[in-house]
């Protein structure tokens, strides 16, 4: 499989970057009670943060808006994830744990203030490209409901659109039988290749301590636009 960027992000951006992380053979199960208990405690205390410091003031949330905007999106009406999960914890309307998989995504894009998504590799199809959609581009989300993709950057494999920062599909969905995993990370522009690889390795090596398995991770940017795994 090849994961590529195409260059139509670069020219808007020539910064653009995205991280993949590579998981195999792991168990997706309901989290322990330590993630649990963990992220619970992570959540309170960023609602008390964001009782001083609002979530659009928030460094990455900030950066990442600018970015969505800058390739055509309204962030008001359609808002990256991670700004929608933040929104939440601002309302005191804590995530709820759903699976390790998802429980811990839900936490890298907390904690690292950038959208974050996880697919199942079986599920994909053929080589990966990243574009921006157009006016027909689309899928079911897991929100339940067609989402159009007009001016926000996705993913897309041979049967088409599947991921996006905004929200992901029903079709790549991971569940628990699960066992290969791919997770990406749509990281902030400023973050330099150096800082980006140190983060995903971080992400890697505690999703792997929770759910077993191995990972691999890359950082796709001008400089580094294919990887091939």
């Amino acid at each position: 499989m090849n994961i590529s960027i195409n260059d139509s992000l670069f020219t808007v951006n020539e910064q653009f970057k995205i991280g993949l992380i590579h998981y195999s053979k792991i168990i997706v199960e309901e989290s322990p009670q330590m993630i649990k208990g963990r992220t619970q405690l992570y959540q309170e205390n960023l609602f008390l943060e964001l009782q001083e410091k609002p979530v659009t003031e928030r460094t990455g949330i900030r950066e990442w808006r600018q970015l969505w905007k800058s390739y055509g999106a309204d962030p008001n009406r359609y808002r990256h994830s991670a700004e929608s999960l933040m929104r939440r914890i601002a309302k005191q309307q804590y995530l709820t744990p759903f699976h390790t998989a998802v429980d811990l995504n839900n936490f890298f894009s907390l904690q690292f203030e950038i959208p974050v998504g996880i697919y199942d590799l079986d599920g994909i199809q053929g080589n990966v490209e990243i574009q921006v959609g157009n006016a027909s581009t689309g899928y079911e989300g897991i929100n339940g409901r067609y989402n159009t993709l007009e001016n926000i950057i996705y993913l897309k494999d041979t049967f088409g659109p599947f991921g996006s920062p905004y929200v992901d599909s029903k079709r790549t969905a991971v569940t628990e039988v699960t066992t290969n995993a791919l997770q990406i990370l749509y990281l902030r522009p400023s973050i330099s290749e150096q800082e980006a690889q140190k983060l995903l390795n971080s992400a890697g090596k505690m999703f792997t301590q929770v759910s077993g398995g191995e990972f691999e991770a890359h950082v796709l940017s001008t400089e580094n636009k294919k990887i091939h795994f």
